[in-house]
């Protein structure tokens, strides 16, 4: 998604919805990833523990938006869809006022709104929503955060890290944060999620280059560009996708990361968690760690070292 400021014709839809419901609406939302302009979804809890969700669009939403929402929200069966015109304002800044920081293990990542509040003993990332996915807010972007957080607590050590599908880049200035002198890479297939990267890092004082300490940036579907291939094997790689497309990587990252090296996996649901799990059995990864956040589990696999 591309960064706005003031625009003349912004929309906001507003939905009642469960609390389940508002959980899985954090951040995130696949289903809105192919569009031009996906929408920033918020979801709040109102009086009387009643839920809502408010939804922000660049331009009027069409009846397919619409329908869309409905779908994430079917408990709104019945119910009235409020559609406002906010006319001359920031949306991204409207919606972003109610984005609350996330905490996941020792990290915090909030948006502008919240410089202020960062703790003391936290490593803290500012990221502005709706400019890609991967704000924090989705839990399988906290997962990974917690699932990075763990291997460094327990002592693992990375010199090589890929990003696969890196959206913000928020994970990969994470890792680069606890193994500061290790070479990273991040990548995704939409250049727009790679201009977005390369905003968040300068925000974030992370480095980019190809040396360590730095971070290097390519758009590629998977693993294919010569920038990430130039630099197999990798020691960790850190892939938040979705369940398909990382159950067709599993032969790319297998060959790609070293044996002993660790994989995060996460954007699946708990019902596709076998087949994922599955796959990269067959390539060779045993289970070395998981985080259930809601219906969104993300995997840690370590490739067994003997494994032709």
């Amino acid at each position: 998604m591309t960064k706005v400021g003031p625009v003349s014709d912004s929309w906001k839809v507003t939905l009642p919805c469960t609390r389940a419901e508002a959980e899985r609406l954090k951040g995130d939302i696949a289903a809105f990833a192919a569009l031009d302009m996906p929408p920033v979804l918020m979801t709040s809890e109102v009086d009387g523990g009643a839920w809502r969700l408010d939804a922000y669009f660049e331009a009027e939403p069409s009846k397919a938006d619409l329908a869309l929402l409905r779908t994430l929200v079917s408990s709104a069966a019945g119910t009235a869809t409020a559609v406002e015109r906010i006319g001359d304002a920031d949306w991204v800044t409207l919606s972003q006022a109610g984005l609350e920081p996330i905490r996941a293990g020792r990290f915090f990542v909030h948006t502008p709104t919240h410089r202020g509040k960062i703790p003391t003993d936290a490593v803290a990332f500012e990221i502005d929503a709706g400019l890609a996915f991967g704000t924090g807010h989705h839990e399988t972007t906290t997962g990974c955060l917690i699932a990075l957080d763990r291997l460094k607590a327990g002592g693992a050590v990375f010199a090589n890290i890929a990003d696969i599908g890196t959206g913000t880049g928020l994970l990969a200035f994470a890792a680069l944060k606890l193994w500061p002198v290790a070479r990273a890479i991040a990548s995704d297939i939409d250049p727009i999620a790679i201009e977005v990267t390369a905003e968040n890092a300068a925000i974030n004082r992370v480095p980019l280059g190809q040396g360590p300490g730095q971070m290097a940036l390519a758009v590629a579907p998977g693993l294919d560009h010569r920038r990430l291939t130039a630099r197999v094997p990798y020691d960790l790689v850190i892939a938040n996708i979705l369940a398909g497309p990382l159950i067709d990587l599993a032969p790319d990252i297998a060959a790609a990361l070293a044996p002993g090296g660790r994989l995060i996996l996460a954007g699946l649901l708990d019902h596709q968690a076998p087949r994922v799990l599955a796959a990269y059995r067959r390539r060779g990864f045993a289970p070395a760690g998981r985080i259930d956040r809601g219906e969104w589990p993300t995997l840690v696999l370590r490739r067994r070292p003997r494994f032709g």
